[in-house]
């Protein structure tokens, strides 16, 4: 099993046989490694921010891929001419070789409003894959919010992906308040350092963690991949 990071929040999940990306932008990301090209059995897009919608809709086109959602994300990507299966908040589905499971996110959800009106894409979300019996928790563009510990509690968490960017979602101090409840056995940081205004020091959030909890901190520079048993 290979989780490979693309810069921001964007990642690439390969196990069982099936290839997951999650967030994918590339385009206009500065921080993608150069020349990727993702192909995906299936693509997670956790809400409709520009940032993170990204080139799901070019992915799923050229692969034959299937874009997971929230309903109304998923609809708006329909719309474009994909294969899309719709979820929401709470529900999980088994997709044979992997599972889904969708988590609240405390953020907002729309496409368009830099230059007309926004259109609605329903609620944010995170995301829980359960993957060659692996749990990979990608919480999203979130602030912190106490249901995170009903997360670590149910879930036994592999690997938590937590933004510590701030400004647009948690900021170091809140991601590891997060570590606490999740209480994962590794965490890669994201969500940082794509731009000046959400800068941050990964090592000094990955010192604190490994201070303070028992989980592992991974930093993973764009193009890396953390491999899993």
């Amino acid at each position: 099993m290979r989780l490979t990071f693309l810069g921001h929040a964007a990642f690439l999940l390969e196990a069982e046989g099936v290839t997951i990306a999650i967030d994918p932008f590339i385009t206009g990301n500065p921080a993608a490694p150069a020349g990727v090209n993702i192909k995906a059995d299936y693509i997670l897009v956790s809400h409709g921010h520009g940032d993170h919608v990204g080139d799901a809709v070019a992915i799923a086109k050229q692969s034959g891929g299937t874009i997971v959602s929230v309903y109304e994300l998923a609809n708006y990507c329909a719309r474009q001419g994909t294969k899309v299966h719709p979820m929401h908040i709470g529900g999980a589905c088994d997709f044979g070789p992997f599972k889904v499971k969708l988590t609240q996110a405390l953020h907002g959800s729309s496409a368009g409003g830099d230059t007309g009106p926004a259109e609605y894409l329903g609620n944010p979300c995170g995301f829980l894959v359960t993957v060659g019996g692996k749990t990979i928790y990608h919480a999203g563009d979130t602030g912190l919010f106490g249901d995170m510990a009903l997360i670590g509690r149910l879930n036994s968490i592999d690997v938590a992906l937590l933004p510590i960017g701030d400004n647009f979602t948690m900021g170091p101090a809140d991601a590891l308040e997060a570590v606490k409840m999740l209480n994962p056995q590794q965490v890669v940081p994201m969500h940082y350092n794509t731009w000046p205004l959400i800068a941050q020091d990964p090592a000094a959030f990955k010192k604190a963690v490994e201070e303070q909890t028992a989980a592992r901190v991974t930093i993973l520079q764009p193009g890396e991949s953390l491999k899993m048993g």
